[in-house]
């Protein structure tokens, strides 16, 4: 298996260790990258080709879907796994709308993150169990 290469974007510092601790047990993934709000996550984006995008909603400059929209055009093989605060449906389904293809609450993070980053890798869907029920609207959308 070759190297996942992953951009971390979260403006909570902080929270970069917790992720990068939840996902060295996989050693084929590596955070090459970090950003700390959204205009610095498309320039990294761009720069570095990512093959994943782990990416908050809640960021300054530009917010996590905004930004979605633009890594999806400007590093269109990037993939991406939102991984946020934010369980609200409405702002799931307009998170996976961009063309993102997981998404997992932060609360659950220790639970799903793993299991998300490798269903994406592996070219599947992943939406947290917390939101099981919404899956299927959110997938037909």
């Amino acid at each position: 298996m070759s190297i996942v290469k992953i951009l971390l974007v979260d403006d909570f510092v902080p929270w970069h260790q917790v992720v990068k601790s939840l996902l060295q047990s996989n050693t084929a993934l590596q955070v090459i990258s970090e950003a700390t709000n959204g205009l610095q996550a498309v320039g990294k984006a761009l720069e570095l080709q990512p093959d994943l995008v782990l990416l908050d909603i809640g960021l300054p400059v530009m917010n996590g879907i905004e930004v979605a929209r633009h890594i999806c055009r400007v590093a269109p093989s990037s993939k991406i796994v939102f991984l946020t605060e934010n369980s609200d449906r409405a702002v799931m389904k307009a998170a996976m709308n961009t063309g993102a293809c997981g998404y997992v609450v932060k609360s659950d993070a220790v639970r799903q993150l793993l299991p998300a980053v490798e269903d994406v890798v592996a070219g599947k869907q992943f939406i947290g169990p917390e939101s099981e029920d919404d899956t299927s609207a959110v997938a037909a959308e």
